[in-house]
């Protein structure tokens, strides 16, 4: 039977999805050897787009409408802007020397940097493009965290072994506490009121409590027949309601699950080479987690606890992050 044009209209408004597909969200990879970044689409789990970026991409993170997405730039001593939709460099934000990672204010205006050659931490005001404050670290700051209330930002530094603890509002320095060997990524959890420091070569987390700023626990990894020297703790993400921590465990080529109420650890995943950093989905139901050596994102089934595929990617993938699409 012939429907009647105005029968075939109604159907359709009544059925988008059966005419219709919503772009994929995606997960944005820095390619630290090849200057460039793979955009990978999360329904058909492939990359669909490589954008050239400066010299040695590390960092990277969007503005929280994501209408931009901010690259740390290294070899280029810049912090790159750049329109997501169309993979153009608007404009370079002042960052000092070799910046490796940072973090955006939840004023979603000004980013706090680390200057790996410099031992400070720049502030830049992504709006007037300027640097608002300079602030004296330790040697080799790399880890970055903001507070979810904007009071305070945090600095890894790596040589010095601290965490040091800074009041957004003075932009000073208010603790350093130390942690073990070469600390490499930061966290706050649990509405802030935890932070968690990862250190690569000392092969722990460090977890304190915010409002004292003093160990609440210290997390430690075992792989069955792995050297302890291969087990080194790097970048990690929090799933939903912070419950349980997925940490990437670099050369040992594992993802640790950690239980973030028990400081257990409960599981490993087997990954590809030298896995460094991670995000997730929209709703956290998958992870994707960058493998440095091996040139690939492994995707986990964060329910399962289970690698499903690997995606290539291009030499030395380092960060990730994620981006909806609508």
């Amino acid at each position: 039977m012939r429907l009647s044009p105005i029968l075939t209209a109604l159907l359709l408004a009544a059925t988008p999805l059966a005419v219709t597909q919503a772009a994929a969200d995606e997960i944005w990879v820095t390619n630290e050897k090849d200057d460039t970044i793979s955009v990978i689409d999360i329904n058909s789990l492939e990359v669909i787009r490589t954008i050239p970026t400066g010299e040695r991409p590390r960092g990277i993170t969007f503005s929280k409408d994501y209408s931009v997405v901010y690259i740390c730039a290294s070899d280029s001593d810049a912090v790159q802007v750049m329109d997501p939709e169309t993979g153009e460099i608007l404009h370079d934000l002042p960052s000092g020397e070799d910046p490796e990672q940072f973090v955006l204010h939840p004023d979603n205006r000004h980013l706090y940097i680390a200057n790996e050659d410099d031992a400070i931490t720049t502030v830049v005001d992504t709006v007037s493009r300027t640097v608002v404050a300079q602030i004296d670290v330790g040697i080799e700051p790399e880890g970055m965290a903001v507070s979810p209330d904007g009071k305070i930002a945090i600095t890894t530094s790596e040589t010095t072994n601290m965490a040091h603890w800074i009041d957004t509002e003075t932009q000073k320095l208010f603790a350093n506490t130390l942690v073990d060997s070469r600390p490499r990524h930061a966290e706050f959890v649990k509405d802030g009121t935890e932070l968690w420091v990862s250190s690569e070569i000392g092969g722990t987390i460090t977890v304190f409590d915010v409002a004292t700023q003093t160990e609440k626990a210290k997390i430690s990894f075992e792989l069955r027949n792995m050297h302890p020297d291969r087990v080194q703790p790097v970048g990690f993400e929090f799933t939903t309601g912070d419950t349980h921590a997925f940490v990437a465990l670099g050369p040992s080529n594992h993802v640790a699950v950690v239980n973030a109420e028990t400081y257990a650890v409960e599981d490993y995943i087997l990954v590809g080479r030298r896995v460094w950093h991670m995000d997730f989905n929209r709703v956290r139901s998958l992870l994707f987690t960058t493998n440095g050596v091996s040139g690939d994102v492994t995707v986990i089934d964060v329910a399962d606890r289970k690698a499903l595929k690997s995606i290539k990617v291009g030499r030395f993938p380092w960060g990730a992050a994620f981006r909806p699409t609508n």
